[in-house]
């Protein structure tokens, strides 16, 4: 058989016995049968991108593109070169030495440079981010981001002007790290209708509610020690009030359902009242404390199910095994069943990962011309359930006096407002002052209803403190 290929392609044979090659004329691409990765030219031009915010991901990114430079020009058939560098402050103390060849403080510099095809967006925020991603796609540059406030925010809108540029916007980065979870949903499980996700999708949550239960810490004291460890920020508000995880969880919702859910449709709670008293009884009944998103379809309703909030889940479940800063997905699709996403959804390498691979398929998109854009509305459904219809079981603990009668007052108005009472325990040894605590695992109820009768427990005389309660998921 006479051999086709070009001088590009010779070299690959030294390292890979093909089983099959064929040439594709259009692209001058050769593919391996056996070892599944297109061979493309390598005698392009670089492909320059333009790189907004140098912190702890944007030095990762320019970090590992220089490490892998040649990896990324034999897979993707270019090399990637960053051109030009924005920050905000030059004088920032930096891990990393900004290459001040390369560097500047006005955003419209990536702009405004026609040389560069790619913008980068690592800045954070919403109303800068936003304003430098519409211009970037105004002017039919390919933008790369991994900021879930901006997507949760302002998605639909830069989406729609993506579309009507044919221009993409790559954002992996924007959810769970690491874990290429964008791409599962938008490609890998395209032939799936999906039931529900479900995950553990903040990494300083998990760390502080991993600690209180393993070490028994409190929940100030967790929080200081992953402040020490570079886990939390400075101002930890984001996380551990559940709105990282939301921002997550509205991306994540609508690439599953074909739609942009709006953030005040959306129930968000953190784990601020958390505390070591929880996470030990929680433990003690069989359960670990996660802050969870929560996403489901109910199709009879044709509704979106989606909330954050702190759960019991069984120990059993896999999902109760995720430990520390490490996230965790788990997708549901009515062909391919359960499939879960483990790895790390935090941090300068895993972050700066996907977005090099986001860079990874735009270069490729340069070359062989696909005209994906990032978002596919297919409009099938698009009504969030209000938080009120949604139904699960629950804990609730309660201080109250320590006198006889103080159950039956409980268990009434619980009984009046039709939910049932599964379990009940009195833990020994945590009286003070004449209260003590009980817990309660409370039968599937709407969540609007719990909410009322909790609200009415906790205005009965024999009530010492304010209810704590979460949900449990199955």
């Amino acid at each position: 058989m006479p051999d086709s290929r070009n001088e590009s392609t010779v070299g690959y044979d030294r390292r890979y016995r093909l089983a099959r090659t064929d040439r594709v004329d259009s692209l001058n691409q050769y593919y391996c049968f056996e070892n599944p990765i297109f061979y493309m030219p390598t005698d392009l031009p670089p492909l320059q991108i333009g790189l907004a915010g140098f912190g702890n991901v944007g030095a990762g990114v320019f970090k590992n593109l220089e490490k892998n430079r040649d990896l990324l020009r034999e897979r993707t058939g270019r090399d990637i070169v960053v051109r030009k560098i924005v920050v905000r402050d030059l004088s920032k103390s930096r891990e990393l030495a900004l290459p001040e060849r390369i560097v500047s403080t006005d955003l419209d510099d990536l702009i405004n440079d026609d040389e560069i095809e790619i913008v980068v967006e690592l800045i954070g925020g919403t109303d800068r981010a936003f304003e430098l991603v519409k211009a970037a796609l105004g002017k039919k540059k390919v933008v790369v981001t991994g900021n879930k406030a901006l997507l949760a925010a302002h998605g639909k809108e830069l989406f729609a002007l993506a579309e009507q540029q044919q221009t993409p916007i790559y954002f992996e980065a924007a959810v769970a790290g690491g874990i290429p979870i964008i791409k599962t949903v938008q490609e890998s499980l395209v032939g799936n209708h999906i039931e529900s996700v479900t995950g553990i999708i903040n990494g300083t949550c998990n760390y502080i509610l991993t600690r209180m239960s393993e070490a028994g810490l409190g929940y100030e004291e967790a929080l200081g020690e992953a402040k020490d460890l570079g886990y939390a920020e400075a101002d930890p508000t984001l996380d551990v009030n559940g709105w990282d995880a939301a921002h997550k969880a509205i991306i994540l919702a609508s690439l599953s359902y074909g739609c942009w859910l709006p953030e005040d449709e959306i129930y968000v709670e953190g784990i601020e009242k958390v505390s070591g008293k929880d996470t030990q009884f929680a433990d003690d009944l069989g359960y670990a404390v996660k802050l969870l998103g929560i996403i489901q379809l109910h199709p009879d309703s044709g509704s979106i199910e989606v909330r954050v909030q702190p759960s019991l889940i069984s120990k059993d479940h896999i999902l109760a095994s995720v430990k520390g800063v490490f996230n965790a997905i788990l997708v549901t699709g009515d062909v391919v069943g359960e499939t879960l996403f483990y790895g790390s959804g935090a941090g300068q390498d895993p972050t700066s990962s996907a977005v090099i691979s986001d860079l990874a398929d735009a270069a490729t998109r340069v070359v062989g011309g696909n005209s994906r854009t990032g978002f596919v509305p297919h409009g099938l459904y698009g009504k969030p359930m209000p938080v009120e219809e949604t139904v699960s079981k629950y804990y609730l603990r309660l201080e109250v006096e320590d006198r006889p009668g103080v159950l039956a007052q409980i268990s009434t108005l619980l009984g009046e407002n039709d939910i049932g009472i599964l379990s009940m325990i009195q833990p020994e040894g945590n009286e003070s002052e004449g209260a003590a605590p009980i817990v309660l695992m409370l039968h599937y109820a709407p969540f609007g209803v719990v909410c009322d009768t909790i609200e009415r427990i906790a205005a009965l005389d024999c009530v010492r403190e304010e209810p704590m309660w979460m949900r449990v998921e199955g």
